[in-house]
């Protein structure tokens, strides 16, 4: 349990933490089976629990998963994530796309979906959405854009699409840019500078679903 909190450790063994009861129904509802599973009280004394635990309020279940088991796959609605680093966001991105019927692809650099603040963020929907790399999300590729790009509502969007969004800071490279059929902004007041990546990704997801 303590190795499994380091990124380069859970994968090396393939093997991820989930923490809570929530969590722990949400892979259970999904069909995926834990490798181990430690209840407080029943298999192990609450005290060593709490010792492993992220929380500051330990919690009562504490499971081991494959990451091999997570669902993989691309749907015809996705998100591509390019070097997102926020895990929170990254969570956030998995819990919109489950709710909008979307697929999540990954970058190399973004966030870990498996440590536990992205855990906690996608409420479960780890289990749920399925993961791919960031090269096979799939066309046509829409880059989202602070700045410059068609206006979101007035973009042509058919059954298929998939939202590229980089790291809020950076940005999306050019050469990524280069690879994308179309550049869309959603539109917002002259003030704000920009959207989290989280809204951002959410607005166009909801946007395609709408249509």
């Amino acid at each position: 349990m303590r190795r499994l909190a380091s990124h380069s450790q859970r994968e090396r063994e393939g093997l991820f933490v989930v923490e809570g009861e929530d969590l722990v129904e949400a892979a259970r509802a999904a069909g995926v089976e834990p490798v181990d599973l430690l209840v407080a009280g029943e298999t192990v004394a609450p005290e060593l629990l709490a010792e492993v635990s992220s929380l500051a309020h330990p919690p009562r279940v504490l499971g081991v998963y494959r990451r091999g088991d997570l669902p993989r796959g691309v749907r015809p609605r996705r998100l591509a994530l390019w070097r997102v680093h926020d895990p929170g966001n990254v969570g956030t991105l998995i819990r919109t796309a489950d709710a909008l019927d979307a697929s999540v692809a990954l970058a190399a650099g973004c966030g870990d979906p498996t440590g536990p603040k992205a855990l906690r963020a996608s409420m479960g929907a780890i289990f749920r959405v399925p993961l791919a790399p960031f090269d096979e999300a799939g066309a046509p590729r829409v880059a989202l854009v602070s700045r410059g790009g068609t206006p979101l509502p007035e973009l042509e969007l058919g059954d298929e699409v998939t939202f590229v969004l980089g790291a809020e800071r950076e940005g999306l490279p050019e050469e990524v840019l280069r690879t994308c059929d179309a550049l869309a902004t959603i539109p917002q007041a002259e003030h704000a500078d920009s959207l989290n990546v989280a809204a951002a990704g959410a607005i166009a997801l909801y946007e395609a679903a709408r249509r």
